[in-house]
């Protein structure tokens, strides 16, 4: 694993030797300030008018965690359901089209190496991506008092989940040549699994009602397992602050799935 570093720093460098990371960067810091703002106005729209009708109840319970950062986490999760795919289709699918595939493989390089060394590199970005966010947040430690602890464990899901996308892109990334496929798959194994969570709260609304339906299927066990292969449902448990080892290896088990099925897509190249 000793070539893991130096194969991440590569990737990185030719990231951002190219537009392409910048332009996600400031694309990324835009949208972050915008959502960050927008909340913060109506978090203080709401709080005056909680004022001016003397909900003394409410205001008590009113805070900046759950009323700003529990919503802006959230937003930039979605965001990173456009970003990382952008940035990971490259990192296997290029060196297809590039024709380098086949170098890398003969070279002393195991699999797993360039594996994890393009994951690395997927993964330090992400970590950049969430440190923006986490300037946002600490601007509200100067102004206002939120919770350094719910804070932190918004902060871990927007990165765990941002990790857990990499995996998935890089994965897409190695089922073909073309980086626009790659996006796109990438793209649509992250709705999926975003959405699982959703299907599972419908198929509980609708109970037997759908008589034979799909939906009207899903009950008991089966609603259940679709909740935990969600990621919006890990996500959303970790930005209340409920941080659980439940969800953390939810994460770590998404990441180590991703990673061997690339490193066996990878090694299938050798046998055609």
């Amino acid at each position: 694993m000793r070539r893991v570093p130096a194969i991440a720093g590569r990737e990185l460098r030719s990231l951002f030797a190219s537009p392409v990371a910048y332009a996600f960067l400031t694309l990324f810091a835009i949208l972050a300030g915008f959502f960050f703002l927008t909340q913060l106005l109506v978090f203080q729209e709401q709080l005056i008018r909680l004022q001016q009708f003397q909900m003394f109840e409410q205001l008590r319970e009113w805070n900046l965690n759950d009323q700003v950062l529990q919503y802006f986490f959230g937003v930039m999760a979605v965001i990173l359901l456009f970003i990382v795919p952008g940035i990971t289709m490259g990192l296997l699918a290029a060196e297809k089209a590039n024709g380098t595939e086949e170098l890398l493989l003969t070279s002393p390089i195991t699999i797993w190496e360039l594996v994890l060394g393009k994951f690395v590199a997927g993964a330090l970005f992400v970590a950049l991506l969430v440190a923006l966010v986490g300037l946002y947040a600490g601007l509200l430690f100067l102004y206002g008092d939120p919770e350094p602890g719910k804070t932190g464990a918004g902060l871990l899901a927007l990165l765990l989940v941002g990790w857990a996308y990499v995996a998935i892109g890089l994965f897409a990334s190695s089922l073909t040549r073309s980086q626009a496929i790659a996006f796109f798959v990438s793209f649509v194994l992250l709705m999926v699994l975003w959405m699982l969570s959703f299907l599972a709260d419908l198929g509980a609304a609708d109970g037997g009602s759908l008589g034979g339906g799909v939906l009207g299927a899903l009950g008991g066990w089966t609603t259940s397992g679709l909740r935990y292969l969600s990621s919006a449902d890990h996500f959303e448990q970790l930005v209340k602050g409920l941080v659980s080892t439940r969800d953390v290896a939810y994460f770590g088990v998404i990441i180590a799935s991703f990673l061997i099925l690339t490193k066996a897509v990878v090694e299938s190249v050798r046998w055609r």
